[in-house]
């Protein structure tokens, strides 16, 4: 039997749904930096949580509805509010729903495992568990998407909605690695004088942490450096966070759904992601810095965005019978 082309409805479906897992997961390690941070910081330390809503990019639907960024408003916002759609629960939720319109093209043990993530959330919420001790909770849920993940690798056929799950998984963990990495510059430098103090030390730590790659970087760097940091989670090949080695993944799915040869172009999300990806193949992390890091940062998660645009009128875009 030949294969037939994936419909665009249900393409669309599995590139969100594994943008949502992956968005869930990535808000849950977002706020634990700065959990890590209030816990490792010297007593008398202030707390910042608006830095966290600011590298969000819903800082306008925030503060639209909030007086002020305590840490109990920016987790709710976060991780509970069902207004905020880019909420940990809103997330699941709408990860959950899109599975359900796609049964029939995902296993089964994906759709238990998305139907049981937004279940755990909405449980915890209910019992108070997830307000009294969240870190605990973003813990569970961040094993529990690594459990989708592996569902998804071991279960799901590596066909064309495969691709399309993969290619949102990678360019939505880019996206968001770009921002844990934004809130050393927002956040975590109170003070010019805390540069290369062991505060500093820990700050980054917390980062490395929040991205489960601080044995990792210990074991290729050893000493915690600004510098190699930032080369770590940027331009590393083989780190699966690192931004290169998710645009590297991405661009291989985008390869492989249209069958087009990689080192050619056959529509315009695959030109700009190309370009995109060659650009960090080549741009050293001096440059990045010299440049400055937030700025990169800024106008790669800008780029990000056009690259997601391309990938929706290319193949989700609704066209005109004729």
């Amino acid at each position: 039997m030949i294969a037939r082309p994936l419909l665009s409805r249900v393409a669309d479906s599995v590139y969100w749904m594994g943008r949502y897992i992956e968005r869930a997961e990535n808000v849950a390690r977002f706020i634990d930096v700065n959990l890590h941070l209030m816990l490792d910081a010297p007593a008398g330390t202030p707390q910042h949580w608006d830095p966290l809503i600011d590298t969000s990019g819903d800082a306008a639907a925030f503060r639209e509805r909030k007086k002020e960024a305590t840490r109990e408003s920016v987790i709710h916002f976060l991780t509970f509010d069902t207004e905020n759609p880019n909420s940990i629960l809103s997330c699941l939720r709408a990860a959950r729903e899109n599975a359900r319109s796609v049964r029939d093209t995902i296993s089964s043990e994906m759709w238990e495992q998305a139907n049981r993530l937004y279940l755990m959330v909405l449980d915890e919420i209910s019992s108070g568990r997830a307000v009294e001790s969240p870190r605990d909770l973003f813990r569970e849920l961040k094993l529990d998407c690594h459990l989708f993940q592996g569902l998804t690798d071991s279960t799901m056929s590596h066909n064309e909605a495969w691709h399309f799950l993969q290619l949102g998984r990678m360019l939505e963990r880019a996206d968001k690695t770009t921002r844990i990495l934004d809130v050393k510059y927002f956040l975590l430098l109170p003070s010019i004088d805390d540069v290369g103090t062991s505060i500093d030390d820990v700050q980054w730590s917390a980062v490395l942490k929040s991205v489960s790659g601080f044995e990792m970087y210990r074991k290729k760097y050893g000493r915690i450096r600004p510098t190699e940091l930032v080369e770590f989670l940027v331009l590393d090949r083989e780190f699966p966070r690192a931004v290169r080695h998710c645009l590297s993944s991405a661009d291989r799915c985008l390869h492989s759904i249209t069958g087009t040869a990689e080192d050619s172009y056959s529509n315009s999300a695959e030109r700009y992601l190309g370009q995109l990806r060659s650009e960090l193949d080549y741009t050293p992390v001096r440059e990045i810095l010299s440049g400055g890091l937030h700025e990169f940062l800024d106008d790669l998660q800008a780029r990000l965005n056009r690259v997601d645009e391309r990938i929706n009128t290319t193949f989700f875009a609704l066209r005109p019978a004729g």
